[in-house]
C-alpha cells in the first residue's frame, strides 16, 4: 500500500509499479476531486487507465469500498459527477 498523509492507498501487491502509478495517480485525481478542482479529461483519462489495471467490476468495487473507508471520498459518486457534468473541471461536493 502506499500512504497517503493521513491513510494508506489500497493498492494490490500483484501489481507492476507502472500499474501502481496508475492507480495511484487515479487516487490522487479523486482526491483533488473531491478538494478542489480537476480538468474533467485528466480525471476520464486516469480513470480508463485504473479500468486497464483494475478490469473486473469486482475488484474495482472493493478498492473503491476500502478508498472510500480510508480518505472518505467517493470513487462512484466522484465519477459520476465527472461523467454527467457538461463543465471543463470537475468539484465533487459529497
Amino acid at each position: 500500500m502506499t500512504t497517503n498523509e493521513n491513510y494508506q492507498y489500497p493498492l494490490d501487491e500483484t501489481w507492476t509499479t507502472a500499474e501502481i502509478i496508475t492507480v495511484t495517480h487515479f487516487y490522487q485525481l479523486i482526491e483533488a476531486a473531491n478538494e478542489s478542482t480537476v480538468a474533467k479529461a485528466d480525471l476520464l483519462a486516469a480513470y480508463r487507465a485504473f479500468k486497464m489495471v483494475v478490469p473486473a467490476k469486482s475488484m474495482e468495487k472493493q478498492l473503491s469500498r476500502e478508498f472510500e473507508a480510508a480518505s472518505g471520498y467517493s470513487i462512484y459518486h466522484t465519477m459520476q459527477t465527472a461523467q454527467t457534468t457538461t463543465k471543463a473541471r470537475v468539484r465533487y461536493r459529497g
